[in-house]
């Protein structure tokens, strides 16, 4: 009989040591980070870290300089134009999608009225592609911008249910967890809102320098390509008269 009894003593003890180890565990990241949030976090800011994500993904793959500024498109043109051959670069680059083969075809198409009107094509070339990529990366921001206030939203709500219910409570104590639940809704909410815009915020800075990067070595690029065009074009202009005098 003591032998059970202390078999039984030791099994307790060791149920007890396991409840109390899971009551130290306490909740996982997911319910603290995420179940405590709310709503506001279910349905907004976890969407807007997705979107932003997503889009980062997207920027990185289609705004770098292998999709607006190729080398071998750089080389060619490069070479063309050191032989006068302009058509051949307005053909190569007509319908090209890239932010040089854009700006050489504009620098192409405007060398015969003079070196100013090719370099003011290039730059409304230039301009218009910029514009294009600026509204795309321009969502970046929005987020970056918006994701405080959401943020800000939820931790109004949040201490706004605290406070309803201490006053509910009437003088009394409020369910503690109940009202810890309510603090937890707005620090989680604030939480997800700068962790959001920090990252969003950052990235759309990236981008826009890299974009703005991008334009000024297309409009240095086109620029060559221009005075080797418009010099071209003045040699074989004077070979002609050369030749009748």
């Amino acid at each position: 009989m003591m032998n059970v009894a202390l078999g039984a003593i030791s099994w307790m003890g060791r149920g007890g040591l396991v409840l109390a180890a899971e009551d130290l565990r306490g909740p996982s990241v997911f319910q603290h980070f995420v179940v405590a949030g709310g709503w506001i976090t279910w349905c907004l800011l976890i969407p807007l870290s997705m979107a932003t994500v997503a889009l980062t993904i997207q920027y990185l793959i289609t705004i770098r300089r292998a999709t607006q500024m190729p080398i071998s498109l750089a080389k060619a043109l490069v070479a063309a134009a050191r032989q006068g051959q302009r058509r051949n670069i307005l053909e190569t680059t007509r319908d090209s999608d890239t932010m040089l083969g854009q700006a050489a075809y504009a620098a192409a198409l405007h060398t015969a009225d003079g070196m100013d009107a090719a370099m003011a094509g290039v730059d409304e070339a230039v301009e218009d592609r910029v514009g294009r990529l600026m509204r795309r990366v321009e969502y970046l921001s929005v987020i970056g911008n918006v994701s405080p206030m959401i943020g800000l939203l939820g931790t109004v709500v949040g201490m706004i249910q605290a406070f309803n219910r201490i006053y509910t409570a009437g003088g009394g104590v409020p369910e503690t967890s109940k009202l810890v639940g309510d603090i937890a809704i707005a620090l989680v909410n604030t939480f997800w809102g700068l962790a959001i815009a920090i990252p969003a915020l950052t990235m759309y800075a990236f981008f826009r320098n890299r974009v703005d990067a991008f334009a000024s070595d297309c409009i240095r690029l086109s620029g060559g390509l221009a005075a080797s065009l418009v010099d071209a074009e003045r040699t074989a202009g004077a070979a002609p008269a050369t030749a009748r005098t």
